[in-house]
């Protein structure tokens, strides 16, 4: 054999002289269906290749990969123009502000500002700039969700809105002369006063513990008389015990679900008759119910609200409006006299979970789980204040009689305490280490402040030093209600673990 017959070129003259043959075969007459085997058969062995008559563009080929060379250069000669800061906490700002990762595994700065130089020359030297602007303008559109709005409301709103202007300008008029006479009090006379109080306050101890329910008591509430203290349980059940010896009165029966709140009028026990409407409660199931202190059933049922829950129910200090608060990120003000809603205000990113109302009546105070408070003029109907700090949600608001200071609990384990006149927080106390279920301002006087939270525990706190100056522990699980009483001879808890504690002072005298 020769050299020409030999190699690829040999092979190839061999298939096709092979191809050839069989096509000249099926021409002159042969089996044409052997022949189409046999030519699948050499497909299938790879000695027949038939293409569809497409090329391999050799030039094509070179102009793209010079094309791509081309692009990596002028990449690497923009990479050279590009210039990045040497501060590393700058590198990483930048990369969080493209949406990139601040450091990968084991990345040093200069490999960081390496790869932000790299993907500056990808995006854009601009890209930071835009990144930036989109922020910006995600944060305004928020800002602009957070707007408060209003719409018109009925006639009997703005009947109610003088009433209470004209309210509380007399009740301000008396406390800010009554400030201005304690101020010219000697400041010995004053010292000596905190001095006693924290000293009672320091000798608090356990006076009575009773067994409320079958359920977790959620809620409890002292008379205007200090007489007699209302629980609400997770039965359905409100009670009323007698003070101080907490003996059994009376069951009262209506909900059928989990009470949350049972609060009294303000002037229940003292002029109203025990016949009429003396206390109010809610339930999770959307009930809210008035009761007088004579009977077991229910006076009166206030409509609206269901099928979303009902978390706390307040009286206005006039006793005339009810407050309630809605898992639908609403809260209500009922007229009692007329009967009728007067006002739903919204304005909350979530549900309202408490409430409460300044001395005078010309404010409220609301807290969400939105983990916000808002403080509202219920003379203008606008929201004066908003209260933004806690990170969780918001779970007990409560106003200090001085008419200023505000104080808010919450699910981040603290407490806020808020000044008016400043429009802002002024102390954040780390009062616990559970969840802050109520805050409560001393009646009448404001020199302390006591906090209860789901770690089993409740603290008075001075004020406006907020030191620490007493732990009530004795419960066997989380605190979920607290009062205290308005002649400041009794505080109250009530827990998880179904029982209610009274907590008295060893000197007496009240706290």
């Amino acid at each position: 054999m020769s050299d020409d017959e030999s190699g690829p070129a040999f092979v190839k003259r061999q298939r096709v002289i092979h191809y050839g043959s069989l096509e000249s075969t099926a021409k002159g007459g042969g089996d044409r269906s052997s022949v189409t085997a046999a030519v699948e058969a050499g497909k299938e062995a790879g000695h027949i290749n038939i293409t569809d008559g497409g090329h391999f563009d050799l030039e094509a080929s070179e102009s793209a990969v010079q094309a791509e060379a081309l692009a990596e250069f002028e990449k690497r000669k923009r990479a050279r123009t590009i210039q990045v800061s040497t501060d590393d906490s700058e590198v990483k700002a930048n990369l969080r502000q493209i949406g990139e990762p601040i450091c990968l595994f084991g990345e040093g700065p200069a490999e960081r500002r390496e790869r932000l130089r790299k993907l500056l020359v990808e995006l854009g030297e601009s890209a930071i700039k835009r990144k930036k602007e989109e922020k910006q303008k995600e944060l305004k559109k928020k800002e602009e969700d957070n707007i408060t709005w209003y719409h018109e409301g009925p006639a009997s709103l703005k009947d109610a809105r003088y009433w209470i202007a004209q309210y509380s300008i007399r009740r301000a008029s008396k406390r800010i002369q009554q400030q201005k006479a304690d101020k010219l009090a000697p400041l010995t006379q004053k010292q000596a006063e905190v001095q006693h109080l924290q000293k009672k306050i320091r000798s608090v101890t356990n006076d009575c513990s009773q067994i409320g329910d079958s359920r977790p008591i959620s809620y409890c509430s002292f008379s205007p008389n200090s007489q007699i203290l209302a629980t609400a349980s997770w039965s359905g059940l409100c009670k009323l015990w007698s003070i101080p010896d907490c003996t059994f009165i009376r069951n009262l029966r209506g909900h059928n679900c989990n009470v949350g709140s049972i609060v009294f009028h303000p002037q229940a026990t003292l002029s109203l008759d025990n016949n009429l409407c003396c206390m109010a409660s809610c339930g999770q199931d959307g009930t809210v119910k008035l009761w007088s202190l004579e009977s077991e059933e229910p006076v009166a049922d206030i409509e609206g609200h269901a099928p979303y829950r009902v978390s706390r129910v307040k009286y206005h200090p006039s006793g005339r409006f009810l407050a309630t608060c809605c898992f639908d990120n609403s809260w209500r003000l009922w007229d009692l006299e007329v009967q009728e809603e007067v006002l739903h205000q919204e304005g909350h990113s979530g549900p309202v979970y408490d409430i409460a109302f300044q001395c005078d009546g010309a404010l409220s105070i609301t807290g969400g789980l939105d983990a916000y408070g808002r403080v509202w003029d219920l003379r203008s109907g606008r929201c004066v204040m908003f209260l933004e700090g806690h990170l969780k949600p918001v779970l007990a608001v409560d106003f200090s009689d001085d008419g200023f200071h505000a104080a808010t609990g919450s699910e981040d384990n603290s407490t806020k305490i808020w000044d008016l006149r400043q429009r802002k927080c002024v102390y954040t106390v780390p009062s616990h280490t559970n969840i802050v279920s109520v805050v409560k301002f001393q009646p009448h006087h404001g020199n302390y402040l006591v906090t209860a939270s789901y770690d089993g525990t409740a603290k008075i706190w001075a004020h406006p030093t907020w030191a620490p100056l007493k732990t009530l522990a004795g419960h066997e699980s989380r605190i979920m209600g607290l009062d205290i009483s308005s002649d400041l001879k009794y505080l109250a808890t009530c827990s998880y673990d179904r029982t209610f504690k009274l907590w008295v002072s060893e000197h007496g005298a009240g706290l």
